[in-house]
């Protein structure tokens, strides 16, 4: 013990990593890349929410505790897996809560488990049966919203209540809600009926969509984006398409991927947000726009796609566009009024409103974006501001683009989002 420490468990900077510390740090990065995965297999085991949210975190304390002793297994999500179901059945049986287990005392002593019980495949595919469970139809379209992005993706309460625009005890007790009501109601664990798949799915797109709109854009915070989250859903996507493929479900995965293609554009190495027209195009992902544009053909020919084909149909001419000024933007704009007909929104008002602007001038969008504000649609959405005020902006129309910014400004909980906008704020003030 030196004269500077008096803590014989303290490590210095320069100390080597101890064999606890290299568990420690192996047991966190398992448990940012598969808790959800582990979760998702816990509650098709125990039937419980709640239950399987205790029981993933006795197994990762386990974890922490046991491989430092005995090394890390040979597959460590089996492993986890294991534990937790043990470690709950262990608990309940202490509580004499069977009524949660419905074969409690059927199921293998501890000992008799291998890693083998778990392969892959199966854990995978508790994914979808929980996205499925979290969608079903006798839950409200805005907490099966909820509950798919707290249970299956792990965001936070207080992350979803900000993509809610709800306040976050309000979301809480929605989430609480739906959980009580799949276990009071017993809905099943399990993926749907081929006959039932076609009137689930659009729940689950809706879903799926709203998880990779925060992973590309998130919602609050340091980082532009959530690489976790729109790389889960792109996944989730491919599972759907491969499980039911549906137009729909091909054309929200071609919209995901021909969004995901720009992500390496859309920030500078320091963090700073670029907007479209000026990323450096070389940078894109040109393996996924092809995919993506494939997609989007196959849902066309079909004639029996919807809004999220039209969408991803508007990011295939922006992908496919070799610069900015060659983007076709009558094609565009006349896409997003197709698209106004079939899913008619206040956002994708303002998107048109957009398309029309860089059609027809900015006079022309500011127009369009005036009326969306004076029928108070979209009041409190930072972007209707950030867009008024650029075609202020372009229109020299300083001070009203100067309180369009502030406006912005004030709603907005992404730095570099906050960031630009001061930027733009600087520049007209200057």
């Amino acid at each position: 013990m030196n004269d500077y420490c008096d803590d014989p468990l303290a490590v210095t900077a320069n100390s080597p990593p101890t064999n606890e510390d290299a568990v420690r740090e192996t047991v966190n990065a398992l448990y940012r890349s598969e808790s959800r995965h582990i979760f998702a297999t816990l509650v098709r085991l125990l039937g419980d929410f709640d239950v399987a949210e205790e029981a993933l975190h006795d197994a990762f304390r386990t974890a922490l505790e046991q491989w430092s002793r005995d090394g890390v297994p040979a597959n460590p999500r089996a492993w986890l897996v294991s534990a937790g179901r043990f470690k709950a059945i262990d608990g309940l049986r202490r509580q004499a809560r069977f009524d949660v287990l419905e074969d409690a005392d059927t199921l293998a002593d501890p000992a008799s488990e291998t890693d083998d019980a778990w392969d892959d495949e199966s854990l995978e595919d508790d994914r979808l049966r929980l996205i499925f469970t979290c969608c079903h139809p006798a839950l409200s379209a805005d907490a099966q919203v909820a509950l798919t992005l707290r249970e299956v993706c792990g965001l936070a309460t207080e992350e979803i209540a900000r993509a809610f625009l709800t306040p976050a005890p309000t979301l809480a007790q929605r989430i609480v809600r739906a959980k009580a009501k799949i276990r009071d109601a017993r809905i099943p664990y399990q993926v749907p009926a081929q006959a039932e798949l076609t009137d689930r799915l659009d729940s689950v797109l809706r879903v799926v969509y709203l998880v990779f709109n925060e992973g590309y854009s998130a919602s609050s915070g340091d980082s532009l984006t959530r690489h976790d989250l729109s790389e889960e859903a792109i996944r989730l996507g491919r599972l759907l398409v491969e499980l039911l493929p549906e137009p729909e479900a091909q054309g929200l995965l071609a919209l995901m991927l021909l969004h995901e293609s720009r992500r390496a554009a859309r920030s500078s190495p320091n963090g700073e947000l670029i907007l479209l027209n000026d990323q450096n195009r070389s940078l894109w992902n040109r393996a996924q726009i092809a995919e993506g544009s494939a997609l989007v053909n196959r849902a066309l020919l079909s004639r029996r796609f919807g809004s999220y084909t039209l969408q991803a149909a508007i990011a295939a001419v922006h992908a496919n566009a070799p610069d900015a000024a060659a983007t076709d933007w009558p094609q565009i704009v006349v896409i997003y009024e197709a698209l106004m007909l079939a899913d008619s929104s206040p956002v994708i008002e303002l998107n048109r409103a957009v398309a029309v602007a860089m059609r027809d001038g900015p006079a022309a969008g500011l127009v369009l974006i005036d009326a969306i504000l004076e029928r108070g649609d979209l009041a409190a959405y930072h972007l209707v501001y950030a867009a008024q005020a650029d075609l202020y902006r372009r229109l020299g129309r300083t001070a009203e683009a100067v309180a369009a910014y502030q406006q912005a400004l004030l709603l907005t909980r992404q730095e570099p989002e906050r960031r630009f906008l001061e930027r733009r704020l600087s520049e007209l003030r200057g």
